[in-house]
């Protein structure tokens, strides 16, 4: 989706990048506060909401290929950009840094927002869920069985003050299984180990990459804990660290009005 700003911009624009398993929807609370100046670019990465369903690997290298014919078919190619991730969007934000650093990509990244993901892999503490779809490959997992395990698994990851209400977990259901996608489920995990093989690469590339970079981190998150952005503040000492203490792992979920703030904040 490409949404002009409401009124006369004022800086470049903003790409929206999902994490797992969900989709752009994430970003639907803050897209009015965030695009009234700013034109906002959202995606949903290959195999994910209304994305197409392709029998592939879903490697992250094939996201960051996603993203960079985006920017290229929006017409922004060579011109800056704010890049604004979440969760697995993080680790697809971050072999595009690598590429940008490499030389390889004409994406320009003025300006980086980075909120809960799994950036340091071994600080995640997996629910049990994530391990039962890491273990079960690419066997089929019957529909009643991946839905049951989406709506005990969606909550356990949000904040005990900022539970998701029925309608957003309708919502994303919906979404996750829109054109058999729930067949994915499995596949699209797969992120994970691939993240650790490759963490040295998209973590060094978040690290290094010289664009000023804001983190906002909902400290109850239970996977991605407040230490992982501690740790990668103590790598990149410059960056702005923001935490939201009552929120979990999706704060433009959970506190649409204090991330936009501070996404706003960070753009001035």
């Amino acid at each position: 989706m490409d949404r002009p700003a409401q009124e006369e911009e004022d800086g470049p624009p903003l790409l929206l990048v999902h994490g797992f398993p969900t989709c752009g929807a994430d970003w639907r609370h803050v897209l009015p506060l965030l695009g009234r100046r700013r034109r906002v670019l959202v995606v949903d990465l290959l195999g994910y909401g209304l994305s197409e369903k392709p029998d592939l690997p879903y490697s992250l290298d094939v996201q960051a290929d996603v993203l960079e014919a985006f920017v290229d078919d929006v017409g922004l190619s060579g011109q800056p950009i704010v890049l604004i991730t979440h969760d697995m969007g993080d680790s697809v934000g971050g072999e595009l840094l690598a590429r940008i650093l490499d030389g390889r990509s004409a994406v320009v990244v003025d300006r980086r927002v980075l909120t809960n993901g799994s950036i340091f892999i071994e600080d995640a503490d997996l629910r049990v869920g994530q391990k039962l779809l890491l273990a079960v490959g690419d066997r089929a997992v019957p529909l009643p069985a991946v839905q049951a395990m989406f709506r005990r698994g969606l909550p356990e990851v949000f904040g005990p003050h900022t539970q998701p209400s029925e309608e957003e977990m309708d919502l994303q259901w919906a979404l996750l299984s829109h054109d058999g996608g729930q067949r994915l489920y499995p596949r699209l995990i797969r992120y994970l180990p691939e993240r650790r093989r490759r963490q040295d690469r998209w973590t060094g590339a978040i690290t290094a990459h010289p664009s000023p970079l804001t983190v906002v981190w909902g400290a109850l998150d239970p996977v991605a804990g407040l230490g992982m952005a501690v740790h990668l503040k103590q790598q990149r000492p410059d960056l702005e660290l923001v935490v939201l203490d009552d929120v979990g792992h999706f704060p433009m979920i959970e506190a649409p009005e204090a991330f936009a703030d501070v996404v706003l904040a960070a753009l001035t």
